[in-house]
């Protein structure tokens, strides 16, 4: 064998080798979710039985449940929340205004009833029959779930505090001859929490939440009727707002305008004016987030609605 061959060989030998004992290069991690999986919740339950009205004379099937989330055995303090997330009226932002809200919640005492109210494509009345029936139902339930019919209030961001607000504003005592049990509850929230919320369909409102809800153009009486600001009466409950100063979708005049009109009818009202965060507070998460979660429940202890604790 000439030599030049020899040479060869032995360096394709030397090459095996060498690779065989260099480390091999790891396996790429798995790819990481930024959603984690939903919380079971302690039970399920029908919002309508059956049809679901729309407001107009008409009805459609929904399948529509409420996620009921209780405390541990024992740990309740016999108030609840019924939640709206927001959305902008597209959607549900659950991942993030509704399944933590209601893991904290729990750690305080507080049941959290998860309501995905119908999406309204511009069937104005639905998301309020939603939360009217919500609060029926959980009225409905406060015994078995250890409730205090007297502490069952709303809770409401972006969208969803318009869904609220709008709930915390246009209720009754129930229908007494109704042949559902359910429909003779009171709507009326005990209380309302509303977060960076949509209030008004007026000059400050948000744009998109408006045309899902009402149109491009809709008339002035609708304007009206769901601009909550105008709908306060002496007969409001209490309600606690948090809104950034800077926030751009949806202007802080929401709030201002709702404690203004809360004020004229000396209603008990809180608004936290938190300096920055957006819409939003900074994705639902830092010392903004957390600032509203504990003056919401030192205004709650106050109102006399839960019990004075440290915050979880």
């Amino acid at each position: 064998m000439h030599l030049r061959a020899l040479t060869a060989l032995l360096l394709i030998a030397l090459s095996h080798v060498m690779s065989a004992d260099a480390p091999k290069p790891a396996a790429p991690a798995p790819a990481a979710t930024d959603v984690a999986p939903p919380p079971a919740p302690t039970e399920r339950l029908p919002l309508w039985p059956g049809n679901a009205p729309n407001g107009d004379g008409t009805f459609e099937d929904s399948p529509l449940q409420l996620q009921v989330f209780l405390p541990p055995a024992g740990k309740g303090n016999g108030s609840a929340i019924v939640l709206c997330p927001g959305g902008g009226y597209i959607r549900h932002v659950t991942s993030r205004e509704g399944y933590p809200i209601a893991e904290w919640l729990n750690k305080n005492g507080i049941a959290c009833i998860i309501l995905e109210y119908r999406l309204p494509r511009l069937r104005h009345a639905v998301p309020l029959l939603d939360a009217q029936r919500a609060m029926r139902l959980t009225r409905a339930n406060a015994t078995r779930w250890y409730l205090d019919p007297q502490r069952i209030g709303i809770l409401g961001f972006s969208a969803g505090g318009h869904v609220a607000s709008t709930a915390t504003t246009h209720f009754d005592a129930g229908h007494a001859d109704a042949a559902d049990p359910v429909e003779r509850q009171s709507c009326r929230p005990s209380f309302a929490w509303l977060v960076y919320p949509v209030v008004t369909m007026g000059p400050y409102t948000h744009t998109g939440s408006r045309k899902e809800l009402l149109g491009d153009a809709p008339p002035a009486d609708l304007v009206s009727l769901y601009s909550n600001e105008q709908r306060v009466t002496a007969e409001t409950p209490p309600v606690f707002l948090a809104h950034a100063v800077d926030d751009k979708p949806v202007p802080i005049e929401n709030s201002r305008q709702f404690v203004q009109a809360m004020k004229m009818h000396q209603r008990p009202v809180e608004l936290l004016e938190l300096p920055g965060g957006g819409h939003g507070l900074n994705g639902c998460k830092g010392p903004l987030w957390e600032q509203w979660k504990a003056a919401a429940l030192r205004w709650s202890a106050q109102q006399g609605i839960i019990p004075a604790a440290k915050p979880q």
